[in-house]
């Protein structure tokens, strides 16, 4: 690996060994352990578009190793909207920075950005092209739910509902999927939003089993995992946005989780969630089920990307031999409904 733009830059046996490193990560992940292996190191992290949660996840991450990092987000205080090149961008911050993070709003500008350097380049997002490092948490808490079950990855129903044609997050890990195949996918999307088709084309090639509905309705009884996304309002054209209203037909809710699906089906989803009630998002009404592997999702993002990191920077078979303990004060679970953590 010399930078991570897309799932296609990543056989089986690069994600097999992610995973492994992810593990190796989550004393560090949960405070029990410090590691400084990355001491010294510098992060830039570059967003263009508007994010909370990976640009934090990506700080903690690189940090967490010892790292620090240089933060610049927005195109405002950016030299971009000077009309700097995305090239001499690339070229000024590979010679401040020894890995590089950057989301941007148009698809294919973090390749063209990594075409300018030799320093590891990690796309968190490219409008609605992919989020690698997304779909590799995601696929991570996947095997960690279903080990907890006693299921495998073979042969497993997923059901993807939900903004499928923007929802960048979806279409990485949908082909990362495909890498484990035979697996069923079954994808329901509002008129307009469907997964592109050349995806599914793609990874029915592959192995994978996909069948298009056009609602929620009917039965779910035998899916294992529940991936819905939030309607990505904001890559609507005008003519789109004109009279565009989700129904409730759409909406993951107790209600669907209890009379369509299973006991043991988990519901993830990459967040943000729109909690108002007219967005018609993954509802709030799951909030404490333990059905509901959001946050858990989430904490799961920590060692992931510390794997993306050290496997980049070339470390990772020298964390294990760099722990000590933590000092301070760890509570036992994050959030009052959690698992513990």
């Amino acid at each position: 690996m010399s930078h991570l733009l897309s799932i296609d830059s990543l056989s089986r046996d690069d994600i097999d060994h992610l995973m492994r490193v992810a593990t190796r990560m989550e004393p560090i992940a949960q405070r029990r352990k410090i590691t400084r292996v990355l001491e010294g190191a510098v992060l830039g992290n570059l967003f263009f578009e508007a994010s909370t949660r990976t640009r934090v996840s990506f700080h903690a991450a690189f940090s967490r190793l010892g790292g620090s990092v240089c933060d610049t987000t927005g195109f405002t205080f950016s030299s971009m909207a000077k009309g700097e090149s995305l090239y001499d961008t690339s070229r000024v911050m590979s010679g401040y920075c020894d890995a590089i993070v950057m989301r941007h709003p148009d698809q294919g500008s973090v390749a063209e950005f990594a075409a300018a350097t030799h320093v590891p380049v990690i796309n968190a997002g490219d409008g609605p092209g992919e989020h690698p490092s997304q779909a590799l948490l995601d696929f991570y808490t996947i095997d960690k739910e279903f080990t907890q079950q006693g299921k495998t990855l073979r042969d497993a129903h997923v059901l993807m509902t939900g903004d499928l044609k923007y929802g960048r997050t979806v279409h990485s890990l949908i082909k990362l999927l495909a890498r484990y195949a035979p697996m069923r996918i079954t994808l329901v999307a509002p008129p307009g939003l469907e997964m592109p088709h050349h995806l599914i084309e793609r990874v029915s090639r592959q192995g994978l089993t996909v069948e298009v509905r056009e609602s929620l309705a009917g039965d779910f009884s035998d899916v294992d995992v529940v991936y819905t996304t939030r309607i990505q309002k904001e890559r609507f054209t005008a003519e789109m946005s004109e009279g565009f209203n989700l129904s409730r037909d759409f909406t993951v809710d107790r209600a669907f989780l209890d009379s369509r699906c299973n006991a043991s089906t988990i519901v993830m989803h990459p967040l943000p969630r729109d909690s108002r009630p007219e967005a018609n998002d993954l509802d709030v009404d799951l909030n404490g089920d333990p059905r509901l592997a959001i946050f858990r999702q989430t904490d799961n993002g920590i060692p992931v990307r510390m794997a993306i990191f050290a496997t980049l920077l070339k470390v990772e078979d020298r964390v294990e031999q760099d722990l000590r303990d933590v000092p301070w004060y760890v509570p036992p679970t994050v959030g009052v409904d959690d698992t513990r953590f």
